[in-house]
């Protein structure tokens, strides 16, 4: 997200590439690399998979995304008055659009572009949450580098009308999201803990098909179970 008349132009985005050892751009419609195009969007490489950044200036902007988490943004901006440019994987990564390598790949690269001069905030679209730009790249670069998952940027989570917790992005790496029983609830900052703590826990071992027990961030028992529809794992304590 950028302020009005400030979004990046194709020869950022390649200024930026030079500057990075771990993309490029693949595509420039243009400059002549390819014919087709509306001179608004670029086609990026990384990891050997083809990315789309779209909305770029001075063409028109991308539409804006989904907004209902903040982190770490300065209440004062006015984000209302943002414009948008969109990262998607390319069309030949349709299919696998969900797959944890694309997914991670996709991230990586938008915390570089989190580098770009006068970016407002980062938006994970399937969390609904909108970062600051250097908090994003911070945390998807520790994940990215073998580091703990970035459940506030990645994810984030909203508290339930019983008191309980639900988060929303998960499902994105592991089909299911994670819902914090108000029994849990008694405590804000432990929760917080513990969320962040299983989201972590549930990216590196996937899909949840059965009851499980484990320890939480202070060793306290807890206990985790696929909700009846499978969409939802269901966290007590143990």
């Amino acid at each position: 997200m950028f302020a009005p008349g400030a979004r990046p132009d194709a020869r950022a985005i390649a200024r930026l590439s030079k500057a990075s050892t771990g993309f490029i751009v693949s595509l420039d419609p243009v400059a002549g690399i390819a014919t087709a195009g509306s001179g608004n969007w670029l086609e990026l490489l990384a990891n050997g998979l083809t990315f789309d950044l779209v909305g770029l200036a001075p063409g028109p902007a991308a539409a804006e995304p989904p907004h209902l988490h903040s982190i770490g943004l300065d209440a004062r901006l006015r984000f209302d008055r943002s414009e948008a440019v969109t990262l998607n994987p390319g069309p030949h990564l349709a299919s696998g659009a969900k797959m944890l390598p694309v997914v991670r790949s996709l991230a990586w690269l938008a915390a570089q572009l989190a580098a770009l001069p006068g970016a407002r905030a980062v938006a994970w679209h399937p969390a609904h949450a909108w970062s600051a730009p250097e908090l994003f790249r911070a945390s998807v670069l520790r994940w990215t580098e073998g580091g703990v998952f970035p459940g506030l940027g990645l994810a984030a989570f909203a508290t339930m009308p019983d008191g309980g917790m639900q988060s929303q992005g998960l499902a994105l790496f592991t089909g299911q999201e994670l819902r914090l029983e108000p029994d849990l609830a008694e405590d804000r900052a432990a929760i917080a803990k513990i969320g962040l703590r299983l989201l972590h826990w549930l990216v590196e071992n996937g899909r949840l098909e059965a009851a499980e027990s484990i320890a939480g961030p202070e060793g306290q028992p807890l206990r985790l179970e696929p909700s009846a529809n499978g969409r939802f794992v269901r966290v007590w304590k143990g």
